[in-house]
């Protein structure tokens, strides 16, 4: 497989299709409390992405059953929404995907319930801090291994495990092009970056070791450790050979009232290099 490059025109629908998941986020942030089921939350977003012009990318997709990845605490990425309540002091990533113009958004935030460990907070801290970090490498010149190689040593340097098993992707019109985006690597090591390319890059770290392993329901992917584990993801274009964020975590802020410049800090620094 090679790197499939987009237009201009296309990477903006491509933002289309992102902002659209980033709402879904935002609708959700204010929903996410005590007492409610990941079923109910899947049922508000399946309805909102629908409501916007758009289709669950993730409903159907390799036969997946529900429009939302949920996954709390000790489960890394591909859970399955059930009726079972969420509690105080849980942590629920949210993992969702859109369809509009042919072209997919996919976007995760992991989200607290309640008051959550201080640990487990500052976990989240790190493995959002760690996706900026990332993607600050997703340059022209780069390689994918410069990517991954940045977010593992910001998160390991942390005293956090860095899952390996699991991946970022290339997207466009498939939910998963190439390509993959390791959260571990080394520099210099794997595919050249070009203009115009689109990846969603997702590190997903853990409070304890990095060893996954997948439930019976074969999706469900959890810690080895039962320890927590979050998930942060972004889609990124490189446009002028820079990389650039179609997808935000704006729409979540402004749910939980939560003030934070860190995406337009983030584009500062990179006009500034």
């Amino acid at each position: 497989m090679s790197i499939i490059p987009k237009t201009r025109e296309e990477i903006e629908l491509m933002r289309e299709s992102a902002l659209i998941v980033s709402k879904t986020l935002g609708m959700l942030a204010s929903e996410v409390k005590p007492g409610v089921t990941t079923m109910h939350l899947d049922k508000l977003a399946e309805e909102f992405i629908r409501d916007h012009g758009a289709v669950p990318g993730f409903l159907g997709l390799y036969d997946f059953p529900n429009t939302l990845c949920m996954s709390p605490n000790e489960q890394v990425v591909h859970g399955i929404p059930n009726h079972t309540p969420l509690e105080e002091g849980d942590i629920i990533s949210i993992d969702c995907g859109a369809l509009k113009n042919e072209f997919y958004g996919d976007h995760a935030y992991t989200f607290a319930v309640g008051e959550i460990a201080p640990e487990v907070s500052e976990l989240l801290r790190i493995t959002k801090e760690s996706l900026y970090v990332g993607i600050a490498e997703l340059k022209i010149g780069k390689r994918v291994g410069d990517v991954g190689y940045a977010i593992q040593k910001f998160t390991e340097d942390a005293g956090y495990g860095v899952v390996r098993e699991l991946v970022g992707h290339g997207l466009g019109r498939k939910m998963h092009e190439d390509p993959e985006m390791p959260n571990y690597g080394r520099r210099g090591k794997g595919k050249k970056f070009i203009e115009g390319m689109v990846v969603a890059i997702e590190p997903m770290t853990n409070l304890g070791t990095h060893r996954i392993k997948q439930l019976s329901d074969g999706w469900t992917i959890l810690t080895a450790d039962k320890k927590p584990s979050a998930h942060f993801e972004h889609d990124v274009a490189i446009i002028d050979g820079k990389p650039e964020i179609l997808s935000t975590f704006k729409y979540i802020y402004q749910a939980l009232g939560i003030e934070s410049d860190e995406e337009d800090a983030f584009r500062q620094e990179l006009l500034a290099v």
